[in-house]
């Protein structure tokens, strides 16, 4: 089954009523060792960069998750999720992140509306498991006042255009983030949960 985090900073229900409308059941635990011990990850959030990993921290969920993506299980951070396991975060001063990735979470640079809060296209980088059969500019919903700076341009599979590409999927090996909301994102949004579904379980794999 897939383990949701609850780490006191996200909108769980929705992610896990996503997933259950494309046939994946899920639950949500704030527990470290049932994070290890589900088949794969999800890492949502909703709010303050350094307030989640104080969260996380102080719950052993960092480790746990850390743990995860050693021993290649598929780990999926989504919004604040996808920061998280980035270096860390300019967010009202530097907050270490889980260092999943290399690179740095950033403000959007002034000249548009702060946050960027709305329907935006997706244009792929690269070929990514999670985006198959989602057409070139899809608009996904995004909620976000920051974003991911990496100077590894191979870990972005995806942009979205506000004024700078903004990395909208970032992927390597089981270790998967996405800016936008899939949960909030219509038919193609829960098409991104059932590719991400379908990486967790084998494909002749019935108990989901």
């Amino acid at each position: 089954m897939i383990a949701i985090v609850d780490y006191g900073m996200g909108n769980l229900r929705s992610v896990q009523k996503g997933l259950e409308k494309v046939g994946y059941q899920s639950f949500i635990t704030s527990q470290p060792e049932q994070v290890v011990e589900a088949k794969g990850v999800i890492l949502p959030g909703v709010g303050a960069f350094r307030d989640a990993m104080l969260n996380l921290q102080r719950t052993g969920l960092d480790e746990a998750l850390r743990h995860v993506v050693a021993i290649r299980k598929p780990l999926l951070g989504i919004c604040l999720g996808l920061q998280l396991i980035f270096e860390g975060s300019e967010e009202n001063g530097w907050h270490d992140g889980l260092a999943l990735m290399p690179g740095r979470v950033v403000r959007l640079p002034e000249g548009r509306k702060i946050p960027h809060m709305g329907w935006n296209q997706i244009y792929r980088c690269r070929e990514e498991k999670v985006l198959q059969e989602i057409p070139e500019g899809t608009y996904y919903y995004f909620v976000h006042s920051y974003y991911a700076r990496t100077e590894e341009s191979n870990l972005i599979a995806a942009v979205s255009d506000y004024g700078i590409p903004v990395p909208a999927v970032v992927s390597r090996d089981n270790l998967i983030g996405i800016q936008f909301h899939p949960e909030k994102s219509s038919t193609l949004g829960l098409k991104i949960l059932r590719n991400y579904g379908e990486l967790v379980y084998d494909a002749g794999n019935t108990c989901h």
